[in-house]
């Protein structure tokens, strides 16, 4: 069966209402199924008009945004990899940085490991450790945030 006849097939399935489609040509078949989703019910597509109950609210209340605490300023080291943060080289051993500490361009700050292999971060520039954004041992994603330098 040539490529042209799958895709016609292909083509037929999804322009009608049939979910599956099967063809035998000699000893090659060749059978084509659509799974359809149900349709999300409306409050899922409309989330401004949820299904009320008696005495609550329409909308949930939003907190003050003066509440929000401010991140300081200054140089963000990113992470440059998926991984696990770890901010000392072994178990126990005591941590490459700490908050307030002065640190030089290249200074090995945290390790990520990724893939069983541990990735020594280094500053990318000379400063002081203002914050420490990432928990040891947590995930970190690629260009996360990790440190604040200033």
């Amino acid at each position: 069966m040539s490529f042209d006849k799958v895709k016609t097939l292909l083509d037929l399935l999804s322009n009608s209402d049939a979910d599956e489609i099967e063809v035998k040509e000699g000893d090659f078949s060749v059978k084509v199924k659509r799974h359809r989703q149900a349709p999300l019910p409306e409050y899922y597509q409309y989330p401004d008009q949820l299904p009320q109950t008696a005495g609550q609210p329409a909308q949930p209340q939003a907190a003050p945004i003066e509440n929000t605490p401010q991140k300081p300023s200054g140089h963000q080291v990113k992470s440059p990899m998926v991984g696990t943060f770890y901010r000392s080289p072994a178990p126990g051993a005591s941590h490459f940085v700490e908050v307030g500490q002065s640190v030089a361009q290249g200074e090995t700050l945290c390790i990520i490991e990724a893939m069983k292999m541990m990735n020594q971060i280094e500053a990318d520039r000379a400063g002081v450790i203002k914050e420490i954004l990432i928990d040891d041992g947590t995930p970190v994603e690629f260009d996360q945030p990790i440190f604040i330098i200033q």
